[in-house]
This record gives structure tokens, C-alpha cells and sequence, in this order.
């Protein structure tokens, strides 16, 4: 672990799980610590029977954006609405300064924002709408586009499509495995 992040000596970004529904309750509680907080909020459009009404809600739904010192880590915990820290081997998981800086200029650039699904490379889809409907494939990313595989398993052949992201559905994230040499090796 970082030797500045123990000691105290510098702070960072983490992500904190809070209760559903209670982001901004739970921010507010945490800047009343004292604590730097970001959470990202987008518009959207609710319509009701009588009314149609725009309203803010949390583009990561469930999470909150905190800058704190390691030593502050436990007052977070107790804020009412937080869950948990975020932490991947038993270790707290840092968010780099560039990521949360790049959600804050998407942000501020005022452009229309949503949430969406992550979609990572060997993702199982569904695709939705349009002549390919029910169709299933694997993504593939190649530069800002999204493609989806369509594999005739019998041929060992494949197909490539270019596909907008709003009509595809995940079906099954992708499964990495090791390779059988390399699971012997890391056992001996």
C-alpha cells in the first residue's frame, strides 16, 4: 500500500457504496465531516399521469466519490447511508485523479449524460432491435466503435458488425481464465 495514503500525508479518491436511494443524503453527511466529495448527477425526464418533470439522479446509482485521508477512512464508514468502501484484495480501491477529473468534464461540458451499461470486450450480447433482432454475438471494441461477433461455431467462422450500443443487451459478461501452463505454473 502507499506509503503517503497510510501516513496520511496525502489523500485520495475512493468509492464508497451507499444505500439505495440515499447518494445525496449520505454526500452532504460527508462533507459535513469535512470530506471532499463527488457525486455525478444527470437529468432525466420523469412523466407522469399529470405532470412531466425533470429531475437529477446519480449517474452510478448505489456509489459516491470520496477524497479522503487513510486515517478518515472509519468516520466515512460511520456517515449514516454508507455502505462500504470499495476494495478489490482486500485493499481499499483508489480511483486515479484522472478518472474522476474526466467524469467531472463530461459532466461540465453540458452535454446530454446517461448511465449505461458497461459493455467490456468478449461480453456476451443480445441484439434488440432492427434486422438483427435476437441475434446473439460477442463485443468487440475497435476505436470508438462498438462491433458485435456473430460465430458459427460449427464452420469456425465469424461475422462482424458495426452496431449502435442502445440496441444491443448484456447477456453474459466474459469469463477469463488462465491458460492451463500458466495455472500449473503459478500452483508450483
Amino acid at each position: 500500500m502507499d506509503r503517503e495514503w497510510t501516513r496520511g500525508v496525502s489523500s485520495r479518491w475512493l468509492a464508497l457504496v451507499v444505500r439505495p436511494k440515499h447518494e445525496r443524503t449520505a454526500s452532504r453527511g460527508l462533507q459535513m465531516r469535512g470530506m471532499e466529495t463527488f457525486l455525478p448527477l444527470y437529468e432525466e425526464c420523469r412523466i407522469w399521469t399529470d405532470r412531466r418533470k425533470r429531475i437529477e439522479m446519480p449517474v452510478f446509482p448505489g456509489y459516491l466519490f470520496c477524497r479522503l485521508q487513510y486515517s478518515q477512512r472509519l468516520s466515512a464508514l460511520n456517515t449514516p447511508g454508507i455502505r462500504s468502501i470499495v476494495r478489490f484484495n482486500d485493499r481499499d480501491a483508489v480511483i486515479p485523479e484522472e478518472q474522476i477529473e474526466a467524469v467531472q468534464k463530461l459532466l461540465d461540458a453540458g452535454l446530454p449524460v446517461e448511465p449505461w451499461p458497461y459493455l467490456p470486450a468478449g461480453a456476451m450480447v443480445r441484439i434488440l432491435s432492427g434486422p438483427l433482432a435476437g441475434i446473439q454475438g460477442t463485443v468487440l471494441r475497435e476505436k470508438s466503435s462498438l462491433r458485435v461477433i456473430v460465430s458459427v461455431e460449427l464452420l469456425q467462422r465469424s461475422v462482424a458488425v458495426e452496431i449502435d450500443r442502445a440496441g444491443v443487451k448484456l447477456e453474459k459478461a466474459p469469463i477469463f481464465r488462465l491458460a492451463p501452463s500458466l495455472s500449473a505454473g503459478a500452483r508450483g
